[in-house]
């Protein structure tokens, strides 16, 4: 996706110190282009408002960004948000019931690539 031209950026719950460890244990930092943390706002997500922090930080519209997620909250919250939004349907995760019509749901990352090639 980023030899297409996509930013590629994450936006948690966890900490900056955490998830920089987790990305860096797992080998996927060259993936992302940055990293975000709510514990620089304190405002946890599903609030519109963590939403809303990261796309001012971008310098972006909603509806130019997509929130990919395996959590049904996170892609419900997003949603609400204005933003696209894509559910990895991996096993033991459910959508949000009470969420909107998401734009895509997929089994991987890699089904995502080809939707959006």
């Amino acid at each position: 996706m980023k030899a297409e031209g996509y930013k590629i950026v994450s936006l948690t719950n966890s900490s900056n110190k955490g998830v920089k460890a987790q990305f860096d244990n797992a080998g996927l930092l060259p993936y992302f282009d940055a990293r975000y943390s709510i514990e620089d706002i304190q405002i946890y997500k599903p609030d519109l408002r963590s939403y809303e922090w990261v796309l001012d930080k971008l310098d972006v519209d909603p509806e130019e960004a997509m929130m990919v997620a395996a959590h049904g909250w996170d892609v419900a919250g997003a949603k609400e948000a204005g933003l696209q939004t894509t559910f990895i349907a991996r096993p033991g995760k459910a959508l949000f019931p009470l969420s909107k019509a998401l734009d895509h749901v997929v089994k991987d990352v890699n089904e995502l690539a080809d939707i959006l090639e």
